[in-house]
């Protein structure tokens, strides 16, 4: 079936049917709804779905489990409050900067600047804008609050999950990066190496070949952009960090940033670590620095 909101809830009765169930991205099947059969309604659909299915080298979206389920909401939860922590975070700094009190950048820098920039401008401001800003940065404590209620869940499911134990041995893969990569990719044995899980990330040019020449294109950014995202923001902060290590990854990662730009650097980075992760997760072995 075709990937959706109840695809794994279904796939679930199938497999205790009996039956072996899979699920397929949907754009997967829109190549095969051509011809005279290029209309889209359900007929059409199953069809489609029937054909790209029955092909030798199509790829499956991995079957989740209930647990993993149940984690990944915790991660979306989280990712939704912290969007909404750095977009009132942005907004307060908006309403100051109009009545023309300006503070730098960054959540953290505002909350340090918060009560020194309420005692030095209490004056420049009126009493009603000073009350909306007020129980604005009162939200902003409090989605804080919220994000660290979350990471404490993630911290308590990972010290019982030995896979997320192994994974944060990984210089920048932390609490929340090596939990949410357990509850994507469960069974990592999905994935033939780990240069296919990397492109299932979305870590690799984006190919188009042709008579014999090879032709890499920008990064796909296919696939989980949840992942891909807390895997390439962890590799910046080890980059600036690679100049005091003297270990062969980061001696690499150094080679990087002198021939290949910052982002590019951080990428490839990113890259090496999903191979990492793939082959730690399939043969049950523990990192070591080399």
């Amino acid at each position: 079936m075709e990937s959706g909101s109840g695809a794994h809830h279904w796939s679930h009765q199938l497999i205790k049917m009996g039956h072996e169930a899979r699920i397929i991205d949907p754009k997967f099947v829109i190549p095969y709804r051509a011809g005279g059969k290029s209309r889209k309604n359900d007929r059409n659909d199953a069809r489609a779905i029937c054909e790209a299915a029955g092909r030798p080298h199509m790829n499956f979206v991995p079957i989740k489990t209930e647990a993993q389920q149940s984690i990944l909401m915790i991660h979306r939860c989280r990712r939704q409050v912290v969007a909404e922590h750095t977009r009132t975070a942005n907004q307060i700094r908006g309403f100051l900067a109009e009545f023309g009190v300006v503070i730098a950048k960054g959540v953290t820098r505002l909350k340090r600047e918060w009560f020194q920039c309420r005692l030095d401008h209490a004056d420049k401001l009126p009493l009603m804008a000073w009350e909306e800003l007020d129980e604005l940065y009162a939200h902003l404590l409090d989605l804080h609050q919220k994000i660290l209620r979350y990471e404490r869940k993630i911290n308590a499911l990972n010290k019982e999950d030995e896979r997320t134990q192994r994974l944060m041995a990984i210089s920048c893969i932390g609490p929340v990066t090596a939990s949410a990569v357990v509850a994507t990719v469960g069974n990592a044995t999905v994935f033939k190496n780990g240069r296919q899980f990397a492109a299932w990330l979305g870590l690799t040019p984006r190919e188009y070949s042709t008579g014999g020449k090879p032709r890499l294109g920008r990064i796909s950014k296919r696939g989980d952009v949840y992942l891909r995202t807390l895997l390439v923001h962890g590799t910046r902060s080890e980059l600036m960090l690679t100049h005091k290590r003297s270990d062969a990854k980061s001696r690499w990662a150094e080679y990087l940033k002198l021939n290949k730009s910052w982002n590019k650097a951080a990428v490839a980075l990113a890259n090496k670590h999903a191979r990492i992760i793939w082959a730690l997760l399939t043969r049950n072995e523990t990192y070591h620095l080399v």
